[in-house]
């Protein structure tokens, strides 16, 4: 499916990396967050969705994003917001002091910053949503440090390493062991990058 105009990348560039949310730019645009399982295809998703190649670092290393990454994004119809490229948890080979100061970081940025309209949690479609990601949306639901309602977006990826049959299927496990609505995407084909452009415009509009 072709973009639209409103999902229409005209512009989109890495501005800032960061160990902790002290050290990003100050919250003067809308940003959304992504987050989800080391190796899930996160950075793909990111790619897919500012319609670059390789702007946001993909590996197939678990644990590759290793600080807090942002870039702005402009669309052609004027839309200007930024993406947070969370560090991947679960089981990334770190040490336990990194994976707790990555920790502190995530729960920092978003707890406390004051421009997030929206969170994207992944899941592998294949895997489904497991305790880190239960853990991670009960934890978005918890009061905030600062003002703005922050809405969840779920997504399931790697919907093209299942067979079109069993997708449906699939999604629906992954939908009630969330309990809420789920996106199936597929970084390789595009699947889904309009309705997930949608739900976040719906966030930051």
């Amino acid at each position: 499916m072709k973009p639209t105009d409103e999902t229409r990348v005209l512009g989109a560039e890495f501005v800032a990396g960061a160990v902790d949310a002290g050290s990003l730019p100050p919250p003067t645009m809308v940003e959304v967050a992504f987050a989800g399982r080391s190796n899930v295809g996160k950075s793909s998703l990111l790619n897919a969705l500012m319609d670059r190649r390789g702007l946001a670092r993909t590996s197939n290393t678990p644990g590759c994003t290793r600080q807090l990454n942002m870039f702005e994004v402009r669309c052609h119809d004027g839309l200007e917001l930024r993406f947070a490229d969370l560090p991947g948890y679960g089981w990334a080979k770190r040490s336990k002091t990194e994976r707790a100061r990555w920790q502190g970081m995530i729960e920092g940025y978003l707890k406390g910053r004051a421009g997030l309209r929206a969170v994207v949690v992944l899941v592998d479609v294949r895997r489904g949503v497991e305790d880190e990601e239960h853990q991670l949306m009960d934890f978005l639901r918890q009061p905030r440090d600062v003002s703005g309602k922050v809405d969840v977006i779920l997504v399931a990826t790697k919907i093209d390493k299942i067979v079109v049959a069993r997708r449906k299927p699939e999604l629906e496990r992954v939908r009630k062991g969330a309990g809420a609505a789920v996106i199936g995407f597929s970084g390789a084909t595009g699947e889904g990058r309009e309705e997930l452009w949608g739900r976040i415009r719906a966030a930051v509009l």
